[in-house]
């Protein structure tokens, strides 16, 4: 990252509580895949200009602790037409390609910084290549909740309705831990998986 100070642009302040790197442990599940437990790093990032910049990784969590493959990839731009209304370019390395149109909240500031905050999206088009799975559409909601992101991703794909896929719970990363994270091949901080899907959204 770089050292120099960048001024966020008026128009994203209200989303600005989801600027940062984060990483943390989340929970997979779909029908006719097993369970699974996931680590991930999250960047969201502005350079000036008037939109969020976004890219994210996954790898597989064992039982043990011990980090597995990596997973899935995905990369993207946030943009705030409106303060209350949000837009999202998303782009996956399985393949497939979606925009995104929701609501952004400010819940609560304290001493002129956002303390809660949530962003609800679903998708308004999907694009896949030949060989993508057919995901046919997606719901997103996005919190700041007690200093960490939360979030949750519900799917619908082949068969199969509208239901939830993945979440997770995220702590932001020290500027020194984001400046090792260059070119990662594997998280930065050792985790346990998460127990249990309902402990989403608990505070610690």
């Amino acid at each position: 990252m770089s050292d120099q100070k960048v001024q966020i642009p008026e128009a994203l302040v209200p989303l600005s509580w989801i600027l940062g790197d984060w990483e943390g442990t989340g929970r997979g599940h779909y029908p006719n895949i097993e369970d699974f437990s996931f680590v991930q790093q999250a960047e969201f990032r502005n350079d000036g200009r008037p939109f969020i910049s976004y890219f994210s990784r996954t790898w597989l969590l064992n039982e043990d602790g011990s980090v597995g493959k990596p997973l899935a990839n995905e990369s993207g731009f946030w943009r705030l037409p409106k303060p209350d209304v949000v837009e999202l370019v998303l782009v996956h390395a399985s393949g497939i390609a979606e925009t995104w149109a929701g609501v952004n909240e400010v819940l609560q500031i304290d001493n002129a910084r956002i303390t809660s905050a949530r962003a609800r999206v679903g998708t308004t088009h999907v694009m896949r290549t030949a060989t993508a799975s057919d995901v046919r559409g997606g719901e997103r909601l996005y919190g700041l909740m007690d200093g960490h992101l939360l979030w949750t991703y519900d799917m619908a794909a082949e068969e199969h309705d509208m239901q939830n896929h993945l979440w997770a719970r995220l702590a932001p990363l020290t500027l020194e831990a984001s400046r090792s994270q260059a070119s990662p091949t594997e998280p930065i901080y050792s985790y346990l998986p998460p127990q249990d899907i309902r402990e989403m959204g608990k505070s610690t």
